[in-house]
């Protein structure tokens, strides 16, 4: 396959700068002003289109990011002490082979979920 993975995620921003300075000083992704390049840690990646009538994520949204993530309690705690708002339901993490799952949103209210795949044994 000359395909090897995902290499950037664009999407539109009413501010750009401050959005972009949002996810790295929340979740660390992406690069500090004037850098480009975000060198993140190799594993799995899911790419799934949805059905239109999917209510996995906000129906007014076309998109929703997943992030792979370390540490997902310990996150949470971060992100509730900067008061963001967090989602949990315990249905999300129903199947541990999976992982665990939360979810968050941008200051411009994209859908972003948080995922921690299982520990490999």
């Amino acid at each position: 396959m000359p395909v090897t993975g995902i290499g950037g995620f664009f999407f539109r921003a009413q501010d750009p700068k401050t959005l972009a300075a949002w996810y790295l000083k929340h979740l660390g992704v992406g690069a500090p002003e004037g850098q480009y390049l975000w060198d993140q840690q190799a594993g799995p990646t899911v790419f799934s289109p949805f059905p239109q009538t999917s209510d996995y994520f906000a129906a007014d949204k076309g998109w929703m990011l997943n992030l792979r993530v370390e540490g997902l309690d310990d996150l949470l705690t971060s992100l509730r002490t900067a008061g963001i708002d967090v989602i949990t339901k315990d249905e999300w993490d129903a199947t541990p082979e999976i992982g665990r799952f939360a979810r968050i949103h941008d200051p411009e209210g994209n859908p972003i979920e948080l995922w921690e795949p299982p520990v490999k044994a």
